[in-house]
């Protein structure tokens, strides 16, 4: 098997350091330049990061099918799998992971649960629910000088739009729906200490006990989610079981949040970092749609996404055997310098703005993208238009998320001219 065209060393790097999360652009551009396809080993994946054979991949899901997006990045100890187990938790094919034939109808939930005409509709209750997160921000910064992106804003109105556009009422509190996901992405797509992972696990599994009980309630509201999800009939005519609608509410929930929240911390520490972006973004609004496609290209929040080979394939000049799990590079695609000029530049007039990847293409295309677009451009409008004097009161640079398909700054920390330290 012909394991790689080029004869240079790959470069030393390790995917789940926060060192490479903070800064994984060089690493991107050797491996496109010269280990386009490459086995890591730490990982067991091949690593794809080009824009044409990310594309490539995503357009022929027959060839790369999407079975292993959920698989645990680490495994999982025994006391984690013990907590797991007494949920019952379970992630049959559903949405991410899903190359089966009941793919299509559950797609098609999704897209019209998400749909534009939806978006459209619920943006008031956007412009609501962002308005009455920045008065809280607004008094955070006047109390204490200084406040964190991430545990405001970036995590109060994904969660709350979400919800309100999915139709579910009686959730618990956004605090604990955000502890939740990220307990849950820690432990699937982290690397967390092994004493670490019980504590996670017992997180994972109640959010898993209160997904099944939330789809087996007997008052479905009208038009939500749930009265969808109840609806929906598989392709042999049978109605889903509790596991496969829980695991179709955990994807929609996890994707829909918490990589919006993401995109806005990436969009705030841009902002503010980058001289006079933010004073721009103020004077000129109208500027904020393609300035944030360019965050979203650069510094994408699902930085990247597996498939496995369901045939002998040969991609990047590399022969991969069936079976084959790949990680695409999402987040190196959209600094292929084959595809954008100067990538390392945000350029909102750039002619390909929308041409990255970040939400994918073809069939497995981000059915919220429209939603997290809407949400992210309404926080950016309402906040230059409110604090036009905040500015960046965190380290040069901040930490960062350890993930394998998730990438942001963890900490977003703002002040006022003239307040905060």
């Amino acid at each position: 098997m012909n394991l790689s065209p080029h004869s240079s060393a790959p470069p030393r790097f390790d995917l789940l350091q926060e060192e490479f999360a903070a800064c994984p652009y060089p690493v991107y551009q050797n491996l496109r330049e010269e280990h386009s396809v490459h086995y890591d080993e730490l990982t067991h994946l091949w690593l794809v990061s080009r824009y044409e054979d990310v594309r490539r991949v995503l357009l022929d899901p027959e060839s790369f099918r999407n079975d292993n997006t959920l698989d645990a990045v680490t495994r999982l100890r025994m006391p984690s799998l013990r907590a797991l187990a007494r949920a019952d938790f379970a992630l049959p094919p559903a949405l991410f992971n899903n190359s089966e034939e009941s793919h299509t109808g559950l797609r098609a939930l999704s897209l019209r649960l998400l749909s534009s005409a939806r978006v459209r509709s619920a943006l008031p209750d956007i412009e609501r629910i962002v308005s009455e997160e920045l008065d809280c921000l607004e008094a955070e910064l006047a109390r204490a000088g200084q406040a964190d992106i991430s545990r405001t804003l970036a995590r109060s109105v994904p969660i709350r739009v979400l919800l309100h556009v999915l139709g579910i009422d009686g959730a618990p509190g956004v605090d604990t729906l955000y502890d939740w996901t990220a307990a849950s992405i820690e432990l699937f797509w982290g690397r967390p200490d092994p004493a670490k992972q019980p504590a996670l696990a017992d997180e994972a599994a109640d959010f898993y006990r209160w997904l099944t009980d939330t789809v087996q309630r007997d008052d479905v509201p009208e038009g939500s989610v749930l009265a969808a999800l109840r609806r929906h009939r598989l392709p042999d005519g049978t109605p889903l079981a509790t596991e496969q609608a829980a695991s179709v509410l955990y994807t929609m929930l996890v994707a829909g949040h918490a990589t919006t929240g993401q995109f806005v911390c990436s969009a705030f520490l841009r902002a503010l970092q980058d001289e006079g972006t933010w004073q721009q973004l103020a004077d000129e609004p109208g500027l904020i749609p393609a300035w944030s496609e360019e965050v979203l290209r650069r510094d994408a929040p699902l930085t990247a996404w597996r498939r496995v080979a369901s045939r002998p394939v040969t991609l990047g000049g590399v022969d991969l055997p069936e079976g084959a799990e790949l990680l695409l590079l999402l987040t190196s695609t959209g600094s292929d310098p084959e595809v954008f000029t100067e990538p390392e530049k945000l350029c909102p007039a750039r002619d390909n703005v929308r041409g990255h990847l970040t939400f994918g293409i073809g069939l497995h295309r981000c059915p919220g993208a429209e939603l997290a677009r809407a949400e992210v451009q309404t926080v950016l409008r309402q906040a230059v238009r409110r604090l036009p004097d905040l500015r960046w009161a965190g380290p040069p640079r901040p930490p960062y998320l350890t993930s394998l398909a998730f990438r942001a700054p963890s900490q977003v920390t703002v002040a006022r001219e003239g307040r905060g330290s």
